[in-house]
């Protein structure tokens, strides 16, 4: 028989038995469209998560002072601590796994106002790299930079929500902005950002100035110094070097302030690289939960599959005593059925994923919310459940076949279906 003919054959006979031919395709195809989504749906999780995370910063410490809990060097427990401006430069060529190390001074009780409206926000000086650390994106104008910080220039980047408030309907970009009536000139708005947490307010209702400015003009208010600021930020070259960094940044500041490197309420750190971790685990964790329940649907589908694909060659054990009779070898036989559970497969398989896919495009055309990154199936879950089902779908037709094609003709003519 050649592949035409086989091919024919095969159409012919699964179009005659259509409604088994449709009830084998609808299980593998309800379990691929089951798989997917369960997996796109731990995905899109996943990802809106890590999403919303990085608006705080991307692998970013947050090392706060605190007090001493421990006693070192004859020094009581219960002392406080503040950090001050040497304390950068001892970080920095203490930290060798640490990529920045910058300070942040802020204040929330400065008068704010422009030719058009006042306001009361939040005002926060540090180094030009805050932008980046901090995932200050630009939506006009400009971050401030090394020049501003050198020459302490009254520059002001503002928060997109502060901008609304002091330029309504206005372009703030080169106005004047007074903070305690010293002028500032606005030289960039940031773009909006969705923001879940932070350590001292929502980013788009700020004011970023130059650490130099800040300084000068809203030093650090009792018990601080002119010279002490709030916090210092740090992130760390790799993901895989922020332990190494959290550790050299607590010895470096602990030698500078004379507690123990150890004591965490001396030098509390927030973690975001921790957090990410923790987090992705329980992610991926979720994740797997997910496509397990697929799996176990798929096995389902495939139990379906199988008793489907059996029946259908048990009821079609005459008609191989007849080919049989007529001198079909067993291997053309069993050639039929392969290529009639393959045709199957496939074409289920391609229905199952076009469902898949189509139900996770329209569902994403919906809003979502900020946690929540639509259903984002990936091509490694719908390969695995055609694989399972195509090939449970193949076995469960080539074994009963095997079975019956060796059967001799005169018992396979004999042979009543439901018998």
């Amino acid at each position: 028989m050649i592949l035409r003919d086989l091919i024919g054959d095969v159409l012919r006979t699964l179009w005659a038995h259509k409604l088994r031919t449709f009830l084998t395709m609808f299980g593998i195809a309800w379990g691929i469209v089951s798989i997917v989504l369960m997996v796109g749906a731990g995905e899109g999780l996943r990802v809106g998560q890590a999403k919303v995370a990085e608006t705080l910063g991307k692998d970013v410490m947050i090392v706060f002072h605190g007090r001493t809990s421990l006693q070192v060097g004859g020094a009581r427990a219960g002392r406080a601590v503040h950090w001050e401006d040497p304390d950068v430069a001892a970080v920095q060529a203490d930290s060798p796994d640490c990529e920045y190390a910058i300070p942040e001074l802020e204040q929330e009780d400065v008068q704010i106002h422009s030719n058009y409206n006042n306001a009361a926000f939040l005002v926060t000086g540090s180094l030009p790299p805050f932008g980046i650390i901090r995932s200050l994106d630009v939506g006009q104008g400009r971050f401030y930079n090394w020049d501003d910080q050198r020459e302490s220039r009254r520059v002001a980047f503002l928060g997109s929500d502060a901008s609304k408030q002091l330029f309504p309907g206005r372009n703030p970009v080169g106005e004047n902005l007074y903070l305690n009536d010293f002028p500032y000139v606005v030289i960039g708005v940031m773009a909006p950002k969705k923001q879940d947490s932070s350590y001292d307010g929502w980013d788009a209702n700020k004011i970023f100035v130059p650490f130099a400015a800040m300084r000068r003009d809203f030093p650090d208010k009792p018990p601080g110094t002119p010279t002490t600021f709030d916090q210092l930020l740090v992130t760390p070259k790799s993901v895989e070097q922020h332990e190494l960094c959290k550790r050299e940044v607590r010895t470096a500041l602990g030698r500078m302030h004379n507690f123990d490197p150890g004591d965490k309420e001396a030098c509390p750190i927030w973690d975001t690289v921790q957090e990410a971790k923790a987090f992705r685990q329980m992610t991926d964790g979720m994740k797997y939960f997910l496509g397990a329940v697929g799996i176990v649907t798929l096995l389902l589908g495939g139990l379906g599959v199988m008793n489907v694909m059996m029946v259908a060659v048990r009821e079609r054990t005459r008609e191989i005593g007849v080919r049989k009779a007529l001198g079909a070898p067993a291997h053309t036989i069993l050639k039929q059925f392969f290529f009639e559970a393959l045709l199957i497969a496939f074409l289920s398989g391609g229905v199952g994923l076009g469902v898949a896919y189509g139900i996770c495009f329209l569902v994403n055309l919906l809003p979502m919310p900020d946690f929540f990154a639509g259903l984002l199936p990936t091509w490694s879950s719908g390969a695995l459940a055609c694989g399972l089902l195509g090939s449970i779908a193949v076995l469960s037709a080539l074994y009963p076949a095997r079975k019956a094609a060796s059967v001799d003709p005169i018992e396979a003519l004999r042979f009543e279906a439901g018998g």
